[in-house]
């Protein structure tokens, strides 16, 4: 239920936002909008928020969101041939749903608890290196002759 509800401001949010950039802005029709927010708000869901997210952080999260939503804007403004600068529709209305990512990154963190010990991570990449003080191994004084060693 959680998820239906995230998904659900979510598709509204870039619905409004989408509107108010290519709508008002470009020109573009409600229902082409409405296209338009089905596909990145699904996406981006998926991707950003439920698989980025809780393996790194909101920055990056956001970078990826910023970039599945200026790419499905170009390619799908580009199949439906608005009159503008399909180039820079993309970028304003990435960059207005980007920002509107940052503070949603936080509430979806929130409300799924990706803190808690039953979420899979990708194991936390805690690597370790093993290292000594010696330069050069100590020799047992048995050996006389080095080659015997090896």
């Amino acid at each position: 239920m959680k998820h239906v509800q995230l998904f659900v401001v979510k598709f509204l949010a870039t619905l409004g936002l989408l509107y108010l950039v290519l709508g008002f802005g470009y020109g573009v029709t409600l229902g082409n909008v409405f296209m338009l927010t089905l596909v990145i708000g699904t996406v981006a869901y998926l991707v950003g928020d439920l698989f980025i997210l809780p393996r790194t952080n909101n920055t990056v999260a956001t970078v990826a969101d910023f970039i599945v939503a200026f790419v499905v804007i170009f390619l799908m403004t580009d199949l439906i041939a608005i009159d503008a600068n399909i180039f820079t529709a993309s970028f304003i209305s990435a960059l207005a749903l980007g920002v509107f990512e940052l503070f949603f990154h936080k509430y979806v963190y929130e409300a799924l608890d990706f803190s808690s010990e039953d979420f899979i991570t990708s194991g936390g990449m805690e690597y370790h290196m093993e290292t000594s003080e010696e330069f050069h191994p100590e020799y047992d004084e048995d050996f006389e002759d080095e080659d015997e060693l090896f």
